[in-house]
């Protein structure tokens, strides 16, 4: 159960500490404070996932504690939230990717037979169905805009399209929740995930990739050198001066 709410909340934290990256940084005023409130609700599941953790984990540890002090080999969040921001058409493009699963994963999640989990995840469904609705329509609208932002947004799907498998790929530990009803079948979220991503890159003029092979390996805590770099400036204050607090 550790290990499973660590996946739920490292996905969120760290996709969220990416998002932060574009505050002040944004193509334009408004999508600027979008991201950034994005940013916000992510961290706010994140506080949530890593909370009951520290909980159930019982050494006395604390959210700030597993957001903090953990290094990159304990994290267990999937590679997809890791990668780079690049450009704003390679971040939306990976926050519709996480967007489209992580929708799915919280409506299922509402039944999980952990009544915990269970309102976590009624009430960030809220705030992943704005999500959504957001990066849907910039995908569309990048997708299906000028020649040079179509050339862009392909570009990105081509990109990152290597490192959405993991998300639904099931591994020992995903079975095991299954099967005691904590969390859903992710086989019955690839297909829904799969259905809901051609309808938008349809819509949007951009070709699906078809070359099956995924990247792996961030569940597991194998990641790439891109979060190191993520969780020095993340971690930097705290490392450097533990135990503070405002």
């Amino acid at each position: 159960m550790l290990d499973y709410l660590l996946r739920l909340g490292d996905n969120t934290l760290i996709l969220s500490q990416r998002l932060s990256e574009w505050c002040g940084h944004g193509p334009v005023l408004e999508q600027d404070i979008a991201l950034t409130n994005i940013a916000l609700d992510l961290l706010g599941q994140a506080r949530m996932y890593l909370s009951y953790a520290a909980e159930v984990e019982g050494k006395g540890r604390s959210e700030d504690d597993l957001a903090f002090f953990r290094d990159a080999h304990q994290f267990r969040n999937c590679l997809l939230v890791e990668r780079p921001n690049g450009d704003f058409g390679q971040t939306i493009v990976r926050q519709f990717f996480f967007d489209v699963f992580n929708y799915y994963q919280l409506q299922a999640l509402r039944q999980s037979s952990d009544q915990r989990l269970a309102d976590i995840a009624e009430k960030a469904l809220k705030e992943a169905t704005y999500h959504l609705r957001f990066s849907s329509e910039w995908v569309v609208r990048l997708g299906d805009g000028t020649e040079l932002s179509h050339q862009k947004m392909q570009a990105a799907v081509d990109l990152l399209w290597p490192f959405t498998g993991e998300l639904s790929t099931p591994d020992a530990l995903d079975t095991e929740m299954a099967e005691q009803g904590i969390a859903p079948n992710l086989l019955g979220i690839k297909s829904l995930w799969e259905k809901k991503v051609a309808e938008v890159l349809e819509e949007a003029t951009l070709t699906q990739p078809t070359n099956p092979w995924m990247q792996s390996g961030g569940k597991q805590g194998k990641h790439s050198e891109h979060l190191g770099f993520l969780l020095a400036e993340m971690q930097h204050i705290q490392r450097t001066y533990p135990g503070q607090v405002w």
